[in-house]
Parts: C-alpha cells; sequence; structure tokens
C-alpha cells in the first residue's frame, strides 16, 4: 500500500521515497520486527493458555538429550505464527501489491505454514514428537513445487528463464532449457530448503538467527536480480519482478530479529514447524524467483550442513549399523560431546554469516 503514496510526490516532493524499493525494505524491516515485538508476549499467553506445549522426546536412545532439554518440555510451541504473520502484515503495507512474486512467495509461506501448524499440532494434541508422516509432508510439499512451476511456465516472460539453470562463478546458464527437469528441480529446491531448517530448529535461536542472515542475503540477490544495470554489471539473471522480493526478504530479517527476541535462549517460545517449514520454503522460492538457487547451497551452509548430517546419518545405519555422529542433526552432535548449547548456537551463526558472505562474494568471481 505505501508504494501508492509516491503518486503524492506532486504535492510534496519527499513521497517519492516510497517509490524505491530500498527505503520500503528498510521500512518492511522495522515493520516487521515492530509487529513481532509487540504481539509477542501476547501470542506467547495466547499459545500457553491454549496448552500447547513442545513435546520431549524420552525414548532411550536420546534419553542424554532428554536430559539436556528436559527443562523445554512445555514451553509454547506454534510460535511460527508470530513472524509469518509479521512478515505478511509487513509485505503487505509495503511491497508493490501488483507483483506476481511478492505473491507467490507470501502465499507460500502461508501454504506451508499451514502444513506445519496442523504437524504441531498433531504433536502437541497425541503428546509425542511425531506427527504428519514425512511422505504425506512430502507430497503436500512437492504440490506447492507444482503451482509454482505453473506460476512460470504461464507466462512467456517468465518461462524461458525459468527453465534455465545457473550456477555461481558462470555468466551463461550452463542448462539453457531443462524442460521438464523444471519442476524436479524447483521441487529439490523448495522440499531441501524447507526441510533443511525444519531440522535446524532443534535449539533456542539457532535456525531464525541463520534465517536471518539468509533472508538478508537473498534481499540483496533479489534487488541485484531485479535492477536492470546491476544485473548487467554482475552478470547475473534479470527478472523484473525480483526487485520487491527484496522488501519481503527485508520483512523477514526484521520477524526473525523480533522473533529472536523472544527465542533466544532459553527460549519463552519455539517456532516449531509452523515456523520452520514456513520459512524454509519462501527462502527457497526467493531463490527460484531471483534465479539463485544453486547459490543456495552457500548461502545456506548451516542448513544444507544440518541435512546432510542427517542424511549421512541415515545412509551410514542402514549400511553399516553404525553412526557417524552422535546424533543427528549436527547441532545435537556438538551439544552431546560436551558444547554448551548457547556455543553450538553462536558458533553455527558465525557459520551462517561466513557462507552469506561467501555466498555474495561469487557475484563479482564470474
Amino acid at each position: 500500500m505505501m508504494y501508492y503514496v509516491h503518486r503524492l510526490s506532486d504535492h510534496f516532493i519527499g513521497f517519492n521515497v516510497f517509490f524505491y524499493v530500498t527505503f520500503r525494505a528498510i521500512g518492511a524491516a522495522v515493520t516487521a520486527f515492530l509487529v513481532t515485538l509487540v504481539f509477542g508476549n501476547f501470542i506467547i499467553r495466547k499459545l500457553t493458555a491454549l496448552k500447547l506445549g513442545q513435546p520431549i522426546r524420552a525414548a532411550a536412545e536420546v534419553h542424554r538429550l532428554a536430559e539436556l532439554h528436559g527443562g523445554k518440555q512445555g514451553t509454547p510451541t506454534m510460535g511460527g505464527v508470530l513472524p509469518i504473520g509479521a512478515v505478511f502484515v509487513s509485505s503487505f503495507i509495503w511491497a508493490r501489491p501488483g507483483n506476481r512474486f511478492v505473491w507467490l512467495a507470501l502465499f507460500s509461506m502461508i501454504y506451508l505454514g499451514a502444513l506445519g501448524f496442523f504437524d504441531d499440532y498433531l504433536k502437541v494434541t497425541k503428546k509425542k514428537s511425531d506427527g504428519i508422516s514425512g511422505r504425506l509432508k512430502l507430497v503436500f510439499q512437492i504440490a506447492l513445487a507444482a503451482i509454482v512451476t505453473s506460476v512460470f511456465l504461464s507466462s512467456p516472460l517468465l518461462e524461458v528463464q525459468a527453465r534455465s539453470l545457473y550456477v555461481p562463478f558462470i555468466k551463461a546458464p550452463v542448462i539453457a532449457n531443462m524442460s521438464w527437469f523444471t519442476f524436479v528441480f524447483f521441487a529439490l529446491v523448495i522440499v531441501g530448503s524447507s526441510n533443511a531448517v525444519n531440522l535446524t530448529d532443534g535449539l533456542d535461536g539457532l535456525a531464525i538467527g541463520c534465517t536471518i542472515t539468509v533472508a538478508f542475503a537473498y534481499a540483496l540477490l533479489s534487488y541485484a536480480a531485479g535492477n536492470f544495470r546491476i544485473a548487467e554489471y554482475l552478470q547475473v539473471p534479470f527478472y523484473p519482478f525480483a526487485g520487491e522480493l527484496t522488501v519481503v526478504c527485508s520483512a523477514l530479517v526484521g520477524a526473525g530479529l523480533g522473533f529472536l527476541w523472544f527465542n533466544c535462549h532459553p527460549a519463552k517460545v519455539f517456532m516449531g514447524d509452523t515456523g520452520s517449514l514456513a520459512i524454509g520454503g519462501v527462502i527457497g522460492v526467493v531463490a527460484i524467483c531471483c534465479k539463485q538457487e544453486v547459490l543456495l547451497i552457500v548461502v545456506g551452509g548451516v542448513f544444507v550442513i544440518e541435512a546432510v548430517s542427517v542424511i549421512l546419518q541415515v545412509i551410514s545405519f542402514k549400511t553399516t549399523g553404525r553412526r557417524i555422529f552422535v546424533m543427528s542433526p549436527l547441532h545435537h552432535h556438538f551439544e552431546l560431546t560436551g558444547w554448551k548449547e548457547n556455543t553450538v548456537i553462536v558458533r553455527f551463526w558465525i557459520l551462517s554469516i561466513i557462507f552469506a558472505l561467501l555466498g555474495l562474494a561469487t557475484l563479482k568471481l564470474r
């Protein structure tokens, strides 16, 4: 809505700033932060009153972890509704309303947030750590990938670039036309990103802290992709609609900082699958929209490492009967080998910042 204020610049030249993405991105970040901060305690009280507490696994094989995290039993979960709501409200206020990428990103976030909410609800009501089956989650995530793919392929303006595959360090697309593999590729990005953030969300503030750095990096990448001169200078794909995603990503940065206010150790609220699936999914969709999908492996390095640690652990145990790590995801391995929870969290945040900087550095190495 605030975008249209620039039309009043004939009456006062200062209103012209509302035309610029950079100004509105800052406004979105501040708005999302304040919305999260203002409504945080209210949401926490409501979740507590509804007795939506996080169940803690207590199986024999994870008894050590249960001892470490036993005090968190009953901490309200589903707190992901807070950053999701803040991002939506902030983007609605500050982003250009007619931009299709903005609505695609917001739809994806709410879609996966609803999936995660149902998963959390089942966990809470059953008093177990198992909610929706992994296969059913996968079906819904693939369905979202189909929707995203159809949006791109239904537009002649977007179709050609959507089918192209770009990788860091190379100016031209390595594959000019992925054809039917476009859907498979988009599914891999969305499913991988969504589940990777979900796996990372195991310690207070860990996932949301890493989200902030990734969202900030993609705010810059989206701005570059949506600005013809910058895109031409950096030799990155130009998408005329991608610039507005800077507002969405900035809103996610602000909402992340606001949620971290309550989620830092010791956490007053957990985001649950409600938040982690939604945040991971929207990051994946943004990466697709600015044609920086492969770069997400670098920028979201912490998320990737966490996901890979789970995959390697499962493969090793099923093939050899041995575990590579004390426990996966990787943050639990370090926690069970003696690192304090805060130590694990802060060190992973540091790694996330470094990965984001490395990803941004590739823009000039082409």
